[in-house]
């Protein structure tokens, strides 16, 4: 059964899953323009890298689709299961990279577009990349969680999922997490072009 495009907007992740499983390809197109920036941007923030968060969100969502005829309605969020997909290869990409890291070019971050933009546009730029080498300064499981929370907006228990850690466990790296970026990006706020409140 396929369903008018304008429809899968009103349907949850769930029922588009399943709807996916039973060959809506509508249902797919839908799910996918729902979730993939999602996953894709979270990535990215955990690797630092948008080629490999590229790869980690399509692995991702390839997996997903595999598991459409087996998905178990009720027993997990789609989007759950999903960001627990993306960290886990995320983790492992950022293993494999450690365990690989001899050469130090492979450290150094690809530099910025070199294309000319607004000065607004110039401290934005600033600002994102102090708040990703702050996050990158973070330990993995601190950054995962206070990306998750701060970044792409999750609650608690949804993290917990995520993470398979207890609520209280998230808070706590959330709260770490939040203190150690702080103290990172103290002394930067002249330098990122915020200005004292009066």
């Amino acid at each position: 059964m396929t369903m008018p495009r304008d429809m899968t907007t009103e349907i949850g992740d769930e029922a588009l899953l399943v709807l996916y499983a039973n060959g809506d390809r509508d249902a797919a197109r839908a799910l996918t323009l729902r979730l993939l920036p999602r996953v894709l941007g979270y990535a990215a923030r955990l690797l630092a890298d948008r080629t490999e968060a590229e790869d980690v969100a399509q692995e991702a969502m390839i997996r997903l689709w595999r598991i459409a005829p087996d998905w178990r309605q009720g027993e997990a969020k789609v989007t759950s299961w999903l960001y627990r997909v993306v960290t886990n290869l995320c983790t492992d990409r950022l293993r494999s990279r450690r365990r690989r890291a001899t050469d130090a070019l492979d450290a150094v971050a690809e530099p910025a577009d070199g294309a000319p933009g607004a000065v607004a546009g110039l401290i934005e730029a600033d600002r994102m990349a102090a708040l990703q080498a702050a996050l990158a300064s973070l330990p993995e499981r601190q950054r995962q969680a206070v990306v998750l929370r701060h970044i792409e907006g999750l609650t608690n228990p949804e993290i917990a999922e995520i993470m398979e850690i207890g609520v209280e466990a998230v808070e706590s790296l959330t709260a770490r997490g939040k203190r150690a970026l702080a103290a990172a990006l103290s002394g930067q706020r002249d330098a990122l072009g915020y200005e004292e409140s009066a």
